[in-house]
């Protein structure tokens, strides 16, 4: 429990010089850091794009890289058609060039055997047939040989024809097979050319695929040239909003560590103004003495149940009518509600205990059979809600119940919207839940829930009541 002896001991600290709290860190706004975060995105989103442009770069430059290569094979298969064009052009050149020779060779014989044929008619024709002459001609030895040569000589005037009609016959089939073979050349020579036509086509071909796949590959860099400066700007990006974060972070951390520090001032000078006020701590006491424990109650009365709430009647103990607190007349206006405040901010730091709080300060907290047991809050000594809202108020005076809803109808209601300092706000149906004190400037003192401790958080206007209360007018 702290006591006044513990506040006397914080009067001594708070003379002391504070401890010094570095100059702000830079504090990039929510919209800068949006902003940041959105570029990130639109650079995540052109990265993604570009690519799937790389990608279908590639794809079209492996397409043209195989039209190419099978272009190249049909170039390749132009030239061998082409040799093999050329090949039997050659060959049929030759074929063509033998029959011509062997036709020419062939034309020779015929003319020399018909020479002799002719001259052989013309001497059997200007000499005649007789015997003399042939016998002469052949060295007949008697007329048995003349018979016998003259048979001979026919003979060999039929063979002379039949040679001479054989030759004639060849030298027709040679002209044929000429005729056939200048034919197969001339076939062989247009095959050559249409060979020829094909490699040139072929060529052209492989040239335009060549031409298409480097403009490709053109095009392919500069995505990747863009896509670079992409990555490049995207990481400028993400690098802007991680230092960005990490300001806020800096700075974050240097306000948690200023408001700690400003509380931590703040309840020493409190404590201090507390402890030099004689008065107001008479004054609490006074009420203490008159007000029994709000956990000493008969079996009949009720029971407390849950964190700020009774079950069943509470009664408030008043003073007799001829009675007065001590501690002289009781602050009133601004002077008062500085008095509360005060009174509230010497407990900052003071841990929460279910049920904890009177008007002299902290107290051991209650069990609850829940939440509040499971944080072990019945062997704390400190504050729930209403208990710090009782010992902020009793310091000018101002008993109050230990019920967040009870309190909601203890003094002046004002709507919401136009609370002051020194009010209090509650929240929950009729106030049921939750009760802290205002402080101006969006902020109000509290003591939350189990596992917390008493202290300063931005006011909450979820939940809140439609109304606050005035206790100082």
């Amino acid at each position: 429990m702290i006591g006044l002896g513990i506040v006397a001991a914080l009067v001594g600290t708070a003379t002391g010089p504070a401890s010094a709290v570095p100059p702000p860190p830079p504090n990039p706004s929510d919209s800068e850091i949006a902003q940041a975060q959105a570029q990130v995105n639109a650079g995540v989103g052109e990265v993604s794009n570009l690519i799937e442009e790389v990608a279908s770069a590639d794809e079209q430059l492996a397409q043209l890289d195989n039209e190419v290569a099978i272009k190249r094979e049909g170039v390749n298969k132009a030239l061998v058609d082409l040799q093999n064009a050329r090949s039997a052009a050659d060959e049929a050149a030759r074929v063509a060039a033998a029959s011509e020779q062997a036709l020419q060779d062939a034309g020779t014989q015929i003319e020399l055997a018909q020479e002799e044929f002719d001259e052989y008619i013309r001497s059997s024709y200007t000499r005649g047939t007789n015997a003399s002459a042939l016998s002469t001609l052949l060295g007949a030895q008697g007329p048995g040989d003349v018979l016998d040569r003259a048979l001979v000589l026919k003979l060999l005037a039929e063979s002379q024809k039949s040679t001479l009609d054989n030759l004639q016959r060849a030298r027709t089939e040679q002209a044929n097979r000429y005729s056939a073979a200048r034919e197969a050349k001339q076939q062989a020579d247009a095959a050559a050319d249409r060979a020829e036509e094909m490699k040139v086509v072929a060529e052209r071909a492989i040239e335009v695929a060549r031409s298409a796949l480097q403009d490709q590959e053109v095009v392919k860099a500069q995505i990747e040239e863009s896509r670079a400066a992409a990555q490049a700007r995207l990481d400028a990006a993400r690098g802007n909003v991680a230092g960005l974060q990490s300001q806020r972070e800096a700075y974050v951390a240097w306000d948690e560590q200023r408001r700690a520090e400003e509380e931590q001032q703040a309840a020493e000078e409190a404590a201090a103004r507390v402890a030099a006020d004689e008065a107001s701590r008479q004054r609490a006491a006074d009420l203490a003495a008159r007000q029994p424990s709000h956990t000493a109650i008969d079996e009949d009365v009720g029971r407390y149940t849950g964190g700020d709430t009774f079950n069943g009647e509470v009664t408030t103990p008043t003073l007799p009518p001829d009675s007065k607190p001590s501690g002289g007349a009781l602050p009133t206006g601004s002077a008062a509600i500085e008095t509360v405040i005060d009174r509230g901010l010497s407990q900052l730091g003071v841990q929460y205990a279910w049920g904890g709080g009177d008007e002299n300060g902290p107290t051991l907290g209650i069990r609850d059979g829940g939440v509040a047991d499971s944080y072990g809050d019945f062997n704390k000594v400190g504050f729930d809600c209403s208990g710090l809202m009782i010992y902020a108020f009793a310091g000018i005076g101002i008993s109050l119940p230990h019920y967040s809803g009870y309190q909601y109808t203890a003094g002046k209601q004002v709507p919401s919207e136009e609370m002051r300092r020194g009010d209090m706000i509650f929240y929950g149906p009729n106030a049921s839940r939750h009760v802290a004190l205002y402080l101006g400037n969006g902020e109000m003192l509290e003591a939350p829930q189990s596992g917390s401790q008493v202290k300063i958080s931005p006011v909450r206007w979820d939940g809140m009541t439609p109304y606050v209360v005035r206790m100082v007018s």
